[in-house]
């Protein structure tokens, strides 16, 4: 089994959340939260601001910790041919926006990123990442812990 430790950024801004539209190797494209992998002997809080950088152009702070998910990608439904099932462990923040333009990550894997309307969420096509950060910034639960969503149809791994 493959093992990935991320940080995710959760920013809910006037009812609208932060969301970057990634494009896999396939060229398949899926909102997200800005986030991803927690670089060798980095902190999952300094990783959750470079990656919020580098992905949307904005620089932020974090607010607070949200919450850890972990779940199991299957072999099956792996983004890489051949490659054995993965343990996603990631790591939600709230973040706030405190400067900086959108833009599109330079050479990277996201294609642009948008502040995108609550109610709007359901409609796309989407990781169940956002699903779980926004359910943990909405209850912010003591335990820092929500139920796994369901994947399929508009939400995917």
């Amino acid at each position: 089994m493959d093992r990935r430790l991320a940080a995710y950024a959760v920013c809910i801004e006037d009812g609208r959340v932060l969301l970057a539209l990634a494009v896999g190797p396939d060229g398949d494209r899926t909102w997200t939260l800005p986030g991803g992998g927690v670089e060798h002997a980095e902190d999952p809080y300094d990783a959750v601001i470079r990656e919020v950088a580098e992905e949307t152009g904005l620089a932020a702070v974090v607010e607070r910790l949200l919450g850890v998910d972990s779940r199991v990608i299957p072999v099956g439904e792996r983004r890489l041919p051949g490659a054995p099932e993965l343990q996603n462990v990631g790591v939600f923040y709230r973040v706030r926006v405190t400067g900086g333009r959108l833009r599109p990550e330079p050479n990277g894997d996201t294609a642009e990123s948008v502040w995108t309307p609550l109610p709007e969420v359901a409609r796309l096509r989407r990781s169940s990442l956002v699903d779980i950060g926004i359910a943990l910034a909405q209850s912010l639960p003591a335990t820092g812990h929500v139920e796994p969503v369901p994947v399929g149809g508009l939400v995917q791994h």
